[in-house]
């Protein structure tokens, strides 16, 4: 009786201890090859054209490209590719552009090891997996009023301290579209001033440290 073939898996993360430490494990579950590592957005689409993985473990925090980047990318060459956002984001936001670029699950780098090991499986069988914890976020993030693309970026400049002057200039518009911008982005995240929009925007992953 032969045994059935093993779900090959690639392993995406900017840090060496990480990936170790996720190929460690993957090689010690039976069922399953780790078959290759990238650190970098650009190094796991290279990596998924040449070995073809069942799975793709994908980081969302990477130099060159994001996660979401190469998520997205390797979805419009490879559209039944099989990716989970195994990341420490847990913001909304995070998780809406994750599954939005196509990613079939998204698991935080938090969860237990036979969590893990069931989002693969469940994955590989051609099924979503997102944890109940996840799942919340998600729902409402859905039901929360959506920021547009311009408010979104000047939520970012004024997370780099820019003030209405300067985001005026950056943006090629006026200051009082600029404050009527803001004054939607206070009200769409239920907040009152400009500090507490910023810090809404780091809790909920608008907003990024590497952005």
């Amino acid at each position: 009786m032969t045994s059935s073939p093993k779900i090959k898996v690639l392993v995406v993360d900017d840090h060496p201890m990480v990936r170790s430490g996720l190929i460690t494990m993957l090689d010690s579950e039976p069922g399953l090859e780790p078959i290759g590592e990238a650190k970098t957005g650009v190094e796991a689409i290279a990596q998924f054209n040449t070995l073809h993985p069942d799975v793709t473990l994908m980081d969302l925090s990477l130099p060159e490209l994001t996660g979401v980047e190469a998520t997205a990318a390797i979805l419009q060459d490879f559209p039944n590719a099989h990716i989970i956002i195994l990341t420490s984001y847990d913001g909304d936001e995070n998780i809406y552009r994750g599954l939005q670029a196509g990613a079939k699950g998204y698991l935080l780098k938090t969860a237990e090891r036979a969590e893990l090991l069931k989002a693969i499986r469940t994955v590989f069988a051609g099924q979503n997996y997102v944890s109940t914890s996840v799942g919340a976020k998600l729902a409402s993030r859905m039901n929360s009023p959506q920021l547009s693309e311009r408010e979104i970026e000047v939520l970012k400049l004024l997370a780099k301290g820019n003030n209405t002057k300067s985001i005026s200039a950056a943006l090629y518009v006026s200051e009082g579209t600029v404050k009527f911008h803001i004054t939607n982005i206070l009200h769409k995240l239920d907040v009152s001033d400009r500090t507490q929009a910023v810090v809404a925007a780091y809790q909920r992953g608008i907003v990024n440290p590497q952005s």
